[in-house]
Parts: structure tokens; sequence; C-alpha cells
């Protein structure tokens, strides 16, 4: 039956090979059978700039998408909140298109709407300042224009920080406001969410307005992989088997 796979939160790096290997098995032998692959953000721990497509590592992965694309599955890629600096040169070399944070696609006769899902983690608020400072396109060209090695040393330094900072907020903080939640699906009118983000993977179900819907977390992929298999029947979650 055709079908689409959805992954997110990999946080790819070379200190965790094992989870590496596992991604490759999952490209050559689950997403083969797939019509699409969506990677819902946090594909990589980090991105500095589409010029460290030279970094090894970086290349490995993205060689692998483009052997997964040119096998025939179509893959979409989105911003997370690690890897929003992804451009156009690194989707051109993977074979890949870039998917806006939020969109609605049409799932096998199911409008579906995907997200990343920092947005929906509203009761975070130093975390949404944060985020609308470096999304915003000028802040972004003024730090693209730093030398890449300078980037990397600024990222490590965000990341400690923000390890930091999370082991003192509530985790209530961390996950969804379900306002927010209800907002999107309202927003959007589609009976059907999947993001990825807080690492709580689960369905949930929500009555907005009279409609029933569901939401899919996706896992993270720290420890093991795992993936929503969607068709026309609806969406199961799968783990990824080492």
């Amino acid at each position: 039956m055709p079908h689409s796979l959805f992954i997110s939160d990999l946080h790819l790096c070379p200190t965790r090979p094992h989870i590496t290997r596992l991604f490759e098995r999952f490209l050559t032998e689950t997403a083969p059978k797939a019509d699409a692959l969506y990677i819902l953000g946090d594909l990589l721990e980090y991105w500095a700039g589409d010029d460290d497509l030279i970094d090894p590592f970086n290349l490995h992965i993205v060689r692998a998408l483009r052997a997964a694309a040119d096998r025939g599955t179509r893959i979409h890629v989105m911003h997370g909140n690690r890897d929003f600096l992804l451009g156009g040169a690194f989707v051109a070399e993977a074979g890949a298109a870039l998917l806006p944070d939020p969109s609605v696609v049409n799932l096998h006769g199911a409008p579906t709407l995907l997200m990343h899902g920092d947005t929906l983690c509203t009761d975070d608020r130093d975390y949404q300042r944060f985020r609308s400072m470096v999304r915003d396109p000028q802040w972004q060209a003024d730090f693209l224009a730093r030398p890449l090695a300078a980037r990397k040393t600024t990222i490590e330094e965000l990341r400690r920080r923000s390890e930091a900072e999370k082991s003192l907020k509530a985790a209530e903080i961390m996950d969804v406001n379900q306002q927010a939640v209800a907002a999107a699906l309202r927003e959007h009118g589609t009976p059907r969410l999947i993001h990825g983000h807080t690492h709580r993977p689960a369905r949930h179900v929500h009555r907005i307005d009279g409609m029933l819907c569901e939401r899919w977390v996706l896992p993270d992929w720290y420890e093991a992989g795992g993936y929503l298999r969607c068709d026309a029947e609806g969406c199961a979650a799968f783990p990824v088997s080492a």
C-alpha cells in the first residue's frame, strides 16, 4: 500500500556512530518502500551553515540521503531548532526538498499538519524569545557572514548554555501548550497533526470545535530509532531495529 514515513530529532553527530548506522540502515531497508520520507527537524545535532558541507561527517549524511532519493524516495526536510540554518545547497546535494514549518500535506487522502513542534511550546518564553531572534533573516545573514570556525564555537557555547538552562526548567514548560495545539489545528483545519521536538512519542486525541483530531509526537533517536508510517488507513508507530 502506498505510504509515507515520518522521523525527527535524530540529532546525528560523530559522537553517536551507532545512531548514524541505524539511520543508514533505515534509509536502505525501510525508506525505499515508501513514497515519501518526511524529516521534521533536527536531523543533525547542529548546522552552522551550508559551507560546512565539506565536513566529512556532514558529507557522509548528505550522500546517504542522496542515495535514498536516487532510489526513488521523495525526501522532505523541515528545519528544527538545531538545524534551522539548513539551506539550498544542503537540500540540493541531498536530493531533498525543504518543507516550510508549518506545512499542510494531503497524506493519502487525509489533510495533515506537519510541524517541528517547538512553536507549540509557548510556555517556555525564554526559548520563544531566542527562537524569534535566531529566525530573523537579518540575524541569520549576519551570523552566516562570520567565519565557519567562529560560528561553530558560538553554537557550542549556546548548546552548553541551553543544557544548563533546561536543567532548571520544569518539564511541563518544555512540552507543548494545549491551547497552542488547539490553535494550530483550528487555524489549519486539519484532523491530524504530526510533530517532533518534545521527545515524548505518543498519540493524543483532541476535540477541536466538535471535531476529533489526532496528534502524533515523533520519537527522538538518542538511544534508538523510531518512525511513523501513514497510509490511507491511518498511521502507526514503529521502532527501528538495531
